[in-house]
């Protein structure tokens, strides 16, 4: 590439993806490229992806985005973790927390401790040694002090898109209005060179990033990049999804609860609550699951409820030629763990690393694939584990969950917790220790045995220190304002937070 060309960088689509994207690319690659984003004012996007995980902060400062600003605009909310109700068996409940659940040694990690104490009779639960799962459930959070919060958010998702669209534009991003109605290819290579519109006009570009959801107009419809199904360890293909009055004061976690052909979302915004169900469709039909719906709001809805269909699973290729997908364009892995927007995120950022500045970008295109396969697959995985870890047959849906085969990835860590409490993170994996063994237990995994050094310790030295552990965690909560009152703050203009 001649240092004096940018390259032209179109973006199809707009939405949470679309801007993400052009957002990161035009204020991290500034000077370098020249970004254009396509979307069209008729064309709606799905607009639901209203949680998220902690990732999203790393990102936020990655692309130079206020906090407060962020959350004023957005509506949002703090998030501490998910709880999850009816997972393992009808009235049980376990909760996901962010952050780092007790403390571990150089030896063995602290379920270890844990599993140790419960073996003579005392210990609690995993949760009790986890800051972030007491403070949400005290309805408390702060971002500052000794004593900070592992927190991710609940956003608008419809405001975000808004907001980073501001940011991207800003920072010299242009939008063009149009219906994308045909897509160029060079007739030697098959690239794409342009979009054509509606109105006639054509946008020609070097690389293209397919953000058109579930359409996928560029990575599938143009190039035939293909499909991998995984709907055989998630059979769930439709969701319904609304918004509802506040009730109360918005708690700083989301709710998944599990109902008997799939399961719902309670997301708490500041000015109101976003909801919805997910459910196989060969087993409960669509006037049941919005029916069962609207009966669990605990207020009156904003608008009729919005039924969305999917497929579970990703393309065979993220990349193909010089088209990059993104979002709902790339896959789909429903929900459960929030995962949709950190999806869009990492590969934006992985983008940005490797971007394609040469003739030839065969090996990075391999390399961003193999990446992305083994971040979709993992985060497959963590959700199927939440279906294939169950003691429920209360349906005919969750009896099948049951007998259904599960990737051997996932079959692999189950063995090895099962037998040994061994929960590992690799290198490149995005879900912690804490948050497998959190899963696993709650869904009511629990091993054969578990590490002999703990056992080592007399029992009323693993008592103090567990104690201790959870006097700690009960005192920095004490001290921690209310989550509604951070939010006041927020609202008020503060941009510092405040302390423990």
């Amino acid at each position: 590439m001649n240092g004096n060309v940018r390259k032209r960088v179109v973006v199809a689509g707009g939405g949470t993806a679309g801007w993400l994207a052009a957002t990161a690319l035009v204020r991290q690659l500034n000077g370098l490229v020249d970004v254009t984003l396509v979307e069209s004012d008729d064309i709606g996007t799905v607009g639901v992806g209203e949680s998220t995980i902690p990732t999203i902060r790393t990102f936020h400062e990655f692309i130079g985005v206020d906090e407060a600003e962020f959350v004023r605009a957005t509506n949002a909310t703090f998030k501490l973790g998910i709880s999850f109700e009816n997972w393992d068996r009808v009235g049980d409940h376990y909760f996901h927390p962010f952050g780092s659940v007790g403390r571990s040694t150089f030896v063995a990690d602290f379920q270890h401790f844990w599993l140790e104490a419960r073996r003579r009779g005392f210990g609690g639960d995993y949760g009790d040694y986890s800051l972030e799962q007491q403070a949400a459930m005290a309805g408390r959070f702060t971002a500052a002090g000794d004593h900070s919060l592992g927190y991710a958010y609940h956003l608008d998702a419809t405001a975000y898109a808004r907001f980073l669209r501001g940011a991207a534009e800003e920072s010299g991003a242009r939008r063009v209005e149009g219906r994308i109605v045909s897509v160029e290819q060079h007739g030697e290579s098959g690239d794409i060179t342009a979009l054509v519109l509606e109105s006639g006009a054509r946008v020609e570009g070097d690389l293209f990033i397919d953000c058109t959801g579930f359409r996928a107009l560029l990575i599938e419809k143009t190039l035939k990049t293909g499909f991998d199904d995984w709907s055989q360890w998630l059979p769930a293909n439709s969701a319904f999804a609304v918004q509802s009055e506040s009730s109360g004061d918005p708690v700083p976690y989301t709710r998944a609860i599990a109902h008997g052909e799939g399961w719902r979302w309670r997301i708490p915004l500041q000015h109101r609550v976003g909801n919805g169900i997910v459910y196989a469709s060969d087993f409960l039909s669509d006037d049941a699951a919005r029916d069962r719906l609207i009966q669990a709001l605990d207020g009156p809805p904003l608008f009729e409820p919005r039924l969305l269909r999917f497929e579970t699973g990703m393309r065979k290729q993220v990349w193909n030629r010089n088209c990059i997908s993104l979002g709902l364009a790339s896959g789909f892995v429903e929900p459960l763990e929030s995962t949709s927007i950190h999806l869009v995120m990492i590969a934006v950022t992985w983008l940005i690393q490797s971007f394609p500045f040469g003739p030839d970008n065969t090996a990075v295109a391999a390399w961003f694939n193999a990446r992305s396969r083994h971040e979709w697959e993992h985060v497959r995985d963590f959700i199927v584990l939440h279906y294939a870890a169950t003691h429920r047959n209360d349906t005919e849906f969750w009896r099948s969950r049951g007998t259904a085969s599960i990737p051997d990835s996932l079959a692999e860590r189950i063995a090895l917790f099962r037998e040994a409490a061994i929960a590992y993170q690799g290198r490149d994996d995005l879900f912690r220790i804490d948050s497998w063994v959190a899963v696993l237990t709650g869904q009511g995994v629990w091993p054969q045995r578990h590490h002999m050094m703990p056992s080592m310790l007399p029992a009323a030295q693993l008592q103090l220190a567990l104690s201790d552990l959870q006097r700690n965690i009960d005192a920095a909560v004490s001290r921690m304002p209310s989550h509604a009152e951070r939010l006041a703050e927020i609202a008020r203009g503060a941009r510092t937070p405040q302390t423990a």
